[in-house]
């Protein structure tokens, strides 16, 4: 890959797709966005899994704001409903036979369990652990100020967009590798990377090779 993805900001997500994690791969810098305010309809409160009929979105509900604008750092979630144990369990359905379920769920549980205040914090904690399990040893940083058009960085915070392809972005999904339900449905690009995770395990990172 070419050295325009060496330095990189990216936007705030909930179990980010792959190419997400691809460009993180990539990049020598990382900065997270966290003076932006809040895009509803994104990958910041939402991801794509595939279950047995299909693409499913699960997103985190959040609650509303008697302004019109929030920055995403004070964006709070809402409990009001439980939707933990129903994100869990769509989860556990689509990905229960997977090779590598068993081996990583335990971890995302638990993240789960601590009810965070702030949608912000609970991605962070599930980006860091997909750190882990990816075995990525890239520093996370933050940027300091908004900036619309970033200077010195490359700007992907609306790029990787649940409704969007982008060209540039479609060829880091596009190589097939095992999914649950390979017999049903083509290959499906650019899931939340627990797609790429459980079904391909310690292996996963060599998918961005």
């Amino acid at each position: 890959m070419s050295n325009n993805f060496n330095r990189i900001i990216l936007s705030t997500a909930y179990f980010p797709p792959v190419s997400y994690m691809k460009l993180i791969d990539k990049a020598d810098k990382i900065f997270i966005e966290q003076h932006e305010n809040f895009v509803k309809q994104t990958y910041r409160n939402r991801c794509k899994i595939l279950a047995a009929n299909g693409e499913m979105s699960l997103i985190v509900p959040v609650e509303k704001n008697s302004g019109n604008k929030i920055n995403i750092r004070d964006v709070k979630i809402d409990y009001v409903t439980n939707w933990q144990k129903q994100h869990l369990k769509s989860i556990e359905s689509a990905y229960r036979n997977s090779p590598f379920y068993e081996f990583y769920i335990d971890d995302f549980i638990s993240i789960f369990e601590k009810k965070h205040k702030f949608l912000f914090d609970f991605n962070f904690e599930i980006i860091l652990k997909l750190f882990e399990d990816f075995d990525f040893d890239i520093k996370l940083d933050f940027n300091k100020n908004f900036e619309k058009e970033p200077i010195n960085l490359n700007d992907f915070r609306n790029k990787i967009h649940p409704k969007r392809k982008i060209s540039e972005l479609a060829k880091l999904t596009e190589k097939s590798y095992y999914q649950v339900f390979d017999d049903k449905f083509s290959f499906c690009p650019n899931l939340s990377s627990i797609d790429l995770l459980f079904n391909l395990g310690t292996e996963a990172s060599l998918y961005f090779d």
